[in-house]
């Protein structure tokens, strides 16, 4: 039994036409992931090694499936249970591979992108036996993830630093989008929209901590592969030499040491798939904040005309004008700091909006009929 997780949660999905092919692509592919680990566990005898059949296996196993590259990695974990007499059944999934959206919709990875799908909690089961974080399996032709939870209930603070930034950024706008800050009793809905706002800005610094760090790790990953390239291409002219000079005695160590350099290499390519799916999920990450960002301010804009603003002790005799004017400037100040961008001048603002609201629309035109050609 898994130490972290202790019972299952069983979530029955219910697939379009178009995810129900892509799932099954994804099997498709997933069972020649398999197909191929036998071949090169019996034709090169690493079945008993999984570290060497990671080496052999990764890249071929890309090259003709379309599978992501932390599905690969996790199956090379399924064949060797497998292998070892364990029952297993399904696809192993991770964080990146679902993630739970909202009660009713998750996303799932497949070998045709992402696809977001309904579901609903059937129940939960006692017991957790698996590696992997969850499992997708079809039985009597429905189609459900098998999810590992915990037995204890974490504490909120817990909670919070483990929480993913998408799916704490989709507790924020149905927050701020279905107004409940109108129905806290007491509670003052301007107030606690602009928290809102603050949780996201201190989420997209998250968000570009994140991004920042895969970015310097896959450059150093990448600076290592190249390196060791250049090691191996500088042994490959002394081998030649050695072999010009009849020298195998002194050849044979070179070539281990060429053959222990590509293993290598080939573990750093893997490193770096993951690192660059890391990029692509704090690129997203960044995205939905952007927009929660923008449909946040809005709301609070509306609010703001709607909600007659308490008189400020603090204010003295500063005017409703110069209070808003000041209230700008903390939010682009905010602004500046979470972007890294310093804000521009606050001449010609309502110019500015409206041509780059024109500028939107001709971009959203172009686009479409760039999709427009591409049917044709």
């Amino acid at each position: 039994m898994s130490e972290r997780f202790r019972s299952t949660m069983t979530c029955t999905l219910s697939p379009s036409p178009e995810d129900e092919r892509a799932i099954r692509a994804t099997f498709a592919d997933y069972g020649l992931l398999m197909s191929l680990l036998d071949e090169f566990a019996q034709q090169r005898g690493a079945s008993a090694n999984l570290v060497a059949l990671h080496e052999q296996a990764y890249a071929p196993i890309r090259e003709q499936t379309r599978l992501p590259a932390r599905l690969v990695s996790l199956g090379l974990r399924d064949h060797a249970a497998r292998r070892s007499g364990a029952p297993v059944d399904g696809l192993p999934l991770d964080g990146r591979l679902y993630a739970i959206k909202s009660p009713t919709h998750l996303s799932l990875a497949t070998v045709e992108g992402r696809r977001l799908i309904a579901y609903a909690v059937a129940g939960y089961g006692a017991g957790w036996p698996d590696h992997a974080e969850a499992r997708l399996v079809v039985r009597d032709g429905e189609t459900s993830i098998l999810v590992g939870v915990a037995s204890a209930v974490k504490s909120q603070e817990t909670s919070m630093a483990t929480e993913g930034i998408l799916t704490r950024i989709g507790r924020v706008i149905a927050g701020v989008a279905h107004g409940a800050v109108d129905n806290l009793e007491g509670a003052n809905p301007i107030a606690t929209v602009e928290q809102s706002i603050r949780e996201i800005d201190t989420m997209a610094e998250e968000a570009r901590v994140t991004a920042g760090k895969a970015r310097a790790e896959e450059h150093r990953i990448r600076a290592k592969i190249a390196e060791i390239d250049e090691e191996i291409a500088d042994l490959a002219g002394k081998i030649e030499a050695g072999l010009a000079e009849g020298r195998e005695d002194l050849v044979k160590p070179v070539i281990g040491l060429q053959i222990d350099l590509e293993a290598q290499h080939a573990a750093l390519e893997t490193a770096l798939a993951e690192v660059s799916d890391r990029i692509d999920e704090a690129g997203k990450a960044l995205q939905a904040i952007n927009s929660a960002r923008q449909d946040a301010l809005a709301r609070l804009s509306d609010l703001k005309k709607s909600v007659p603003v308490p008189a400020d002790p603090l204010a003295g005799h500063e005017s409703a004008a110069e209070r808003n004017a000041h209230r700008l400037a903390r939010s682009r100040e905010a602004i500046a700091r979470v972007t890294g961008v310093p804000g521009r001048p606050t001449t010609a603002t309502s110019e500015v909006e409206e041509l780059a609201r024109l500028q939107r629309e001709k971009a959203i035109q172009e686009r479409l009929l760039s999709y427009k050609g591409s049917r044709g």
